[in-house]
């Protein structure tokens, strides 16, 4: 697939100016210009951001509302139930607050809707036994901005509802008692891009204030807020940056000893985003996805080790029976594909039958990022229901294309590049027809992707010292990329495919100058290059260890024969 190479033009008298002022090298001064992080108070932000630089929470709209009430709660020992959901976000979140209000001396219920049998956010038949339980207030995590249906059954039965999210709502918000959602349309809140742990996060931090208690009382959650932020996939700038950076700190002391456990056993020695998001999370998810969301819960909040050992035994065994499922329908998918010449549209959407609801939202992921096109994945059981999920690529809005197609969907919810959606079987041609014409409006096909390359260097730049001062711009993740570097003319000195024909493995040569390289997933180039080659690599430096021998290594995201 062909990709556009795009190269920041970094104003070089400024960075010239941020080496000297700051004492730092041309490279790390060149991505601080590259993100317009120029101003001093911006750079000691970003780079050694401190609790002094949270928001105030009661800036967020109805938090006072929600704060009283949750107080009140506290001080009558009212019957609340924590509504959330099944992904790292919503245990997380749920972890929080239900350990928070325990601490304020008020034990609460939670609920997690099974994703195989409920699906996401809330559900009548739900509501129903919270009620019947003698819920008076009901709190929802990281959902609950679209239950507009589902509050007004709440209101009935009497239960006072209190919704916590961070997606879009709708054209109509729920008639709730408070809505702490930094995305309402009236939120003057000067950041947006909470997770839901995030906003349950300002929610305690808010409590703390209105009851007078140390920062430390919300501070110490900071641990599990950043699983759910950095699991999440938020932007990881403003207030998100603030609880990734000093959550991680918190992590690598955290007194969670289930947190502990699955750190331990995911196999990662370095507790930075990448182990979080490829370590901590996939086991986390692993269980709402394969309908044991609250073996997760219990996880986090059990001060049992043998308890815990017990339950992070079975985290791994769900991901790997989650991994082994995924395997099966990724295969399907792109079987179903090739055989339709679905990749020649501008949408890919496809179905199967019983098709494991939990694993198709990362299966779509993966159709996504193979044919760089919008894909949505469907499974249709016995009653002719399709539920399914969908991802996109950058520069097209699924939330606000479903919004067009609600003639031929039953429901939908997520946002501009994921979401859940429900469509009949007797709908289904009717929607894609129907979502691809959508696309065809908006010329998709015109999208290219783009890797943003932050600076072309030589070989003869680099050395330790600099890759590891790249550190001081952790953590990577949506909204602050690892830095990415061209590298022009290297001679091709070996090259062969790894992992059966997965990845490729290059050493390459300039001049005197010779370095490893690794490219994930494109072990099929090793066919088209051969030793001798030039060719120019867009890549990430980093430190690879082995035997205990450290060295520099590029890992490649693109690469094409050199022009000159």
């Amino acid at each position: 697939m062909n990709k556009k190479w795009q190269i920041y033009d970094a104003d070089e008298a400024k960075v010239e100016q941020l080496q000297k002022k700051y004492n730092i090298n041309k490279i790390l001064a060149t991505i601080l210009v590259n993100r317009n992080i120029i101003e001093e108070e911006q750079i000691r932000q970003f780079l050694k951001p401190t609790r002094e630089d949270f928001h105030n929470p009661f800036l967020i709209t109805d938090m006072k509302i929600a704060v009283d009430r949750i107080i009140e709660a506290i001080e009558q020992k009212q019957k609340v139930t924590i509504y959330g959901d099944y992904d790292v976000d919503g245990i997380t979140s749920i972890t929080v607050l239900k350990s928070f209000l325990r601490e304020r001396g008020l034990e609460t219920q939670s609920y997690i809707p099974n994703r195989l049998d409920e699906g996401y956010g809330l559900n009548k038949p739900a509501i129903k036994k919270i009620a019947e339980a003698g819920c008076e207030l009901m709190i929802t995590v990281d959902c609950g901005i679209s239950g507009v249906e589902e509050i007004e059954y709440a209101n009935s039965l009497g239960i006072e509802t209190i919704i916590t999210d961070h997606h879009e709502p709708g054209n109509q918000l729920p008639k709730a008692n408070a809505i702490i959602d930094n995305k309402r349309k009236d939120s003057q809140y000067p950041f947006r891009e909470l997770a839901g742990v995030g906003v349950v996060f300002k929610l305690i931090q808010a409590i703390s204030m209105k009851l007078k208690l140390k920062e430390e009382e919300y501070l110490k959650y900071l641990d599990i807020v950043c699983v759910g932020t950095i699991s999440d996939i938020v932007p990881l700038i403003d207030e998100n940056r603030v609880i990734a950076k000093l959550g991680l700190m918190l992590i690598r002391q955290t007194k969670n000893i289930g947190l502990k456990a699955i750190i331990n056993t995911s196999g990662y020695t370095k507790i930075d985003s990448g182990s979080i998001s490829f370590g901590v999370a996939p086991r986390i998810n692993a269980c709402g996805r394969m309908g044991k969301a609250e073996e997760a819960l219990k996880l986090f909040l059990s001060k049992n080790l043998n308890e815990v050992s017990e339950l992070s035994r079975k985290l791994n065994d769900y991901n790997r029976i989650r991994q082994e499922t995924e395997k099966e329908i990724y295969e399907n998918a792109v079987k179903q594909i090739e055989e339709q010449h679905l990749q020649d549209n501008r949408t890919i959407i496809i179905a199967g039958e019983n098709w494991h609801h939990g694993v198709i939202g990362i299966v779509s992921s993966k159709i996504t990022e193979m044919y760089f096109k919008p894909s949505i994945l469907l499974s249709f059981e016995e009653d002719g229901i399709g539920k399914g999920s969908g991802r996109s690529i950058p520069g097209f809005d699924l939330h606000e294309a479903l919004m067009q197609c609600t003639d031929s969907i039953e429901k939908f919810g997520g946002h501009a590049m994921a979401v859940g959606v429900t469509v009949k079987k007797s709908k289904f041609q009717e929607f894609k027809k129907q979502f691809e014409e959508i696309a065809s409006k908006q010329h998709i096909e015109d999208i290219i992707p783009i890797v943003n390359i932050d600076a072309k260097i030589n070989l003869t730049d680099i050395n330790k010292d600099i890759v590891e001062s790249l550190k001081q711009l952790e953590p990577f993740g949506e909204g602050n990329k690892m830095p990415i570097f061209m590298f022009k003319n290297l001679k091709i000195d070996s090259i062969r495919a790894l992992s059966e024909g997965k990845h490729l493995k290059v050493t390459l040569k300039d001049n005197n100058i010779v370095i490893n390289a690794i490219g994930f997933n494109i072990g099929n180039l090793a066919e088209e290059y051969k030793i001798g080659d030039k060719i120019d690599i867009a890549g990430v430096l980093e430190i690879n260890t082995f035997n205990g021998v450290e060295t520099i290594q590029i890992n490649i995201k693109d690469i094409m024969k050199s022009l000159s």
